[in-house]
């Protein structure tokens, strides 16, 4: 899941965005409301981490952009304000959720769980392909009751398509919520780790989970009866 942090504490900035890129996020940072939208303009994201008091645009003023634009994206308020009128405002604007500073680093995370769980419609951060089983908060895969050991990109890439499951997602998307605005890298990084989720995923079993759909990208899907082509 790629995450947006909007903070101008720089230090502050830097702690959160290493903490959820150790979690396996993909994580970009960003000091001010103005940069913010740019960012949020050029990039898809499953979430924002945004700070109420920021330079050029406050958090205000960016969420009350983001939504007049019929963005529903997951919003987490930061603030030092902790009095009523102030997380009063920011929940009317559109906000999911509000953590007053200082804050622990466990709720953050449980925080994020919970307001992304939420929009992707899920009650549970199980998600199921056959005899697969993701769980997005452990961050563990098994089948049939054995654990799949991921590198952290693979079980992002895994975790994204299996939220989308059912869905063609194409090589730029997948690009677009796996590495962030830092990376640059060779452009066929993503067939290299479908070739790896398939090996490890699927093995000699003739099961096939993963599926390209030649033009458009690839699709996971649940297996059929008989499902060896």
């Amino acid at each position: 899941m790629r995450i947006l942090v909007v903070e101008d504490q720089r230090d502050l900035n830097r702690l959160i965005v290493k903490t959820l890129t150790r979690e396996g996020y993909t994580v970009d940072g960003c000091f001010d409301g103005e940069e913010a939208l740019l960012h949020l303009a050029g990039a898809e994201y499953d979430g924002v981490i945004l700070d109420v008091m920021l330079p050029k645009k406050d958090g205000h003023q960016v969420l009350r952009e983001l939504r007049d634009q019929g963005r529903d994206l997951p919003v987490l308020f930061l603030t030092a304000r902790d009095s009523v009128a102030d997380r009063v405002k920011g929940l009317d604007l559109g906000a999911d959720d509000y953590l007053v500073k200082p804050f622990d680093f466990e709720e953050l995370l449980a925080r994020i769980r919970a307001m992304t769980r939420k929009h992707a419609g899920n009650r549970s951060n199980l998600f199921t392909v056959g005899d697969l089983v993701v769980d997005t908060e452990r961050r563990t895969v098994t089948k049939n009751g054995r654990e799949i050991p991921l590198l952290a990109k693979e079980f992002s890439l895994l975790e994204y398509m299996v939220r989308n499951k059912g869905a063609v997602l194409s090589r730029e998307q997948m690009e677009d919520r796996i590495w962030n605005y830092e990376y640059s890298g060779s452009s066929n990084n993503i067939d290299v780790y479908i070739s790896r989720l398939r090996k490890k995923l699927e093995g000699g079993s003739g099961e096939k989970l993963i599926h390209t759909v030649r033009g458009a990208g690839w699709v996971l899907r649940d297996p059929e009866k008989g499902d060896g082509a």
